[in-house]
């Protein structure tokens, strides 16, 4: 498999599974067990508005190098069929550009990448403020 010669909606799709993942793990690491506490609190990294909240913030701190942004580009320019009822078309084609940018970064093995920029927007939730207040 060529990561840079997969469609943006592909890409998405993967980079859709490694972020859940990435948000499970840390809630539970967090101490959350019950189903119904880690799909409430997982909507706060995993829906369309938090993605775009995401790239946005990153994006306005030059977080991206070219070739990020033209990958993110891929995603967001791919022309989706259906958009989520809970959102805007232009909510969701950043969303959908974020996700592939994460499914590009799994996939071309870049872990360190990725964990840096979950590391950027995990604290922007403030998830761990809530359990210590």
């Amino acid at each position: 498999m060529q990561p840079n010669e997969l469609s943006g909606s592909t890409l998405a799709y993967i980079g859709d599974a490694v972020w859940s993942l990435l948000v499970r793990e840390y809630l539970v690491e967090l101490g959350y067990g019950r189903a119904k506490d880690l799909q409430r609190l997982s909507v706060n990294f995993v829906s369309a508005k938090a993605q775009a909240r995401f790239y946005e913030q990153l994006h306005a701190a030059g977080a991206f190098s070219e070739e990020e942004e033209e990958i993110f580009r891929r995603g967001r320019n791919f022309k989706s069929g259906s958009v989520p009822k809970n959102t805007d078309v232009q909510i969701y084609r950043i969303s959908t550009g974020f996700e592939a940018l994460t499914g590009w970064w799994h996939l071309t093995g870049q872990t360190a990448r990725l964990r840096e920029i979950w590391e950027q927007v995990r604290p922007t939730v403030g998830l761990e403020s809530k359990l210590t207040a």
